[in-house]
């Protein structure tokens, strides 16, 4: 029986935050915007969707001349992560 997907996770631009953040430790604003090819506005929205469910933690550092926005994933967005892989596997369980 097919699983049904996160649909907070099924969004092509969160999917692709998070799979950045799956591989690395932390990942700042204009590395996850190179990253993904997204518009600062529209990573900045997606950003605030992940960090409101609790996927992912935003650290911004406004000390310097411009503010620097660090982007970590929580224990509960890894978990999210698994779950989302594991559903996506029993879509393909027949082929």
């Amino acid at each position: 029986m097919m699983q049904e997907l996160n649909p907070l996770l099924h969004s092509q631009l969160r999917l692709a935050i998070m799979s950045v953040l799956l591989s690395a430790e932390e990942a700042d604003f204009v590395y996850l915007k190179e990253k993904t090819e997204a518009t600062a506005g529209n990573l900045s929205v997606q950003l605030d969707k992940l960090a409101s469910a609790g996927y992912i933690e935003k650290e911004t550092d406004g000390s310097g001349s411009k503010p620097r926005t660090v982007c970590r994933m929580t224990e509960a967005g890894r978990q999210a992560m698994q779950e989302y892989v594991a559903a996506l596997k029993t879509y393909f369980s027949g082929l």
